[in-house]
C-alpha cells in the first residue's frame, strides 16, 4: 500500500518576517540563522549568494520585494488610518474646550523611589494629549488617548504595563480609542483594556463611549510637561 505524504504548508508570515526582509535589503544581508530567516527562505522570498571568497550572504529574489511592496502599502493605509482617527480625537477634544497637542514627548515617572533605590522614569509619546482651555492649573484636567487602528499593535501595546503606567502618571484620565476592521467590528473589546482606562470606539465617523475611564484629581501638571507644551 503507498501512502502520500502532502509536503508541509509554507509557514505563516507576520509583521516580522516584512521587518527582517526590508533589513535584509537595506543591509549587506549577513545570515542570522534564526526561525524566520528559514520560514523566508523556505517561502522563497530570500536565497543564499555565496561569494568568490566563501562567505555566504543574503538577498531578496523578486518575490521577496514584491512581499515588502505589498507589506509598505498596508502600513501606509494603516499609518492613514490612524492618523485619521488621531485627527479625530483631537477636533472632539477642541471641540470640548479643550487644548489638544499630538505627537508630544513627555517625560513620565514610573515608580517613587524607595528604600534607597531612585525612581523609574521614561519618556511617553501618547497620540493626543489635552488639557482644559483654563488659567488655573488645578482645573487643566490633563486627559491622555492611545489611538489603535490595528488589533495586532493593539495586543501588543497591552503587553506593555509600563507605557500604560506613563499614560496614567501623565493624565487624570487614559481613554484608549478603538478603530473598527473591514467588517466594521471594533478591533478590541472593553474587557481586553485594563480597567482604570475608558474606552472609546470609532464608528460610523462618531467616538462612541463604551467605558468611562476611571477619573482622578492631578493638582498640577509637572513643571517639564508645561515646559513641553509651551515647546
Amino acid at each position: 500500500m503507498t501512502v502520500s505524504v502532502s509536503p508541509p504548508a509554507d509557514p505563516p508570515l507576520g509583521r516580522l518576517h516584512a521587518r527582517r526582509l526590508r533589513e535584509i535589503h537595506r543591509s549587506a544581508g549577513w545570515p542570522c540563522g534564526d526561525a524566520i530567516e528559514i520560514d523566508l527562505l523556505s517561502a522563497g522570498l530570500i536565497e543564499r549568494v555565496r561569494s568568490l571568497h566563501g562567505h555566504e550572504t543574503l538577498r531578496l529574489t523578486d518575490a521577496g520585494i514584491a512581499h515588502v511592496a505589498t507589506a509598505l502599502v498596508f502600513n501606509r493605509a494603516a499609518l492613514s488610518r490612524h492618523e485619521a482617527l488621531v485627527e479625530q480625537v483631537a477636533r472632539e477634544m477642541m471641540r470640548a474646550g479643550r487644548i489638544a497637542w499630538r505627537g508630544l514627548s513627555l517625560r513620565a515617572r514610573l515608580s517613587e523611589g524607595v528604600n534607597g533605590e531612585k525612581p523609574r522614569w521614561c519618556v511617553a509619546r501618547p497620540d493626543v494629549f489635552s488639557i482644559r482651555n483654563t488659567s488655573v492649573e488645578a482645573y487643566a484636567q490633563p486627559i491622555v488617548h492611545e489611538v489603535k487602528v490595528n488589533r495586532a499593535d493593539l495586543l501588543s501595546d497591552l503587553r506593555k504595563p509600563d507605557k500604560r503606567a506613563a499614560y496614567l502618571d501623565l493624565g487624570g484620565e487614559c481613554w484608549y480609542v478603538l478603530g473598527c476592521n473591514a467588517k466594521g467590528q471594533p478591533i478590541g473589546e472593553p474587557d481586553e483594556i485594563p480597567v482604570e482606562c475608558g474606552v472609546l470606539v470609532a464608528h460610523q465617523g462618531r467616538l462612541v463611549v463604551a467605558r468611562a475611564a476611571v477619573h482622578r484629581a492631578l493638582p498640577r501638571l509637572p513643571f517639564a510637561v508645561w515646559m513641553a507644551l509651551a515647546k
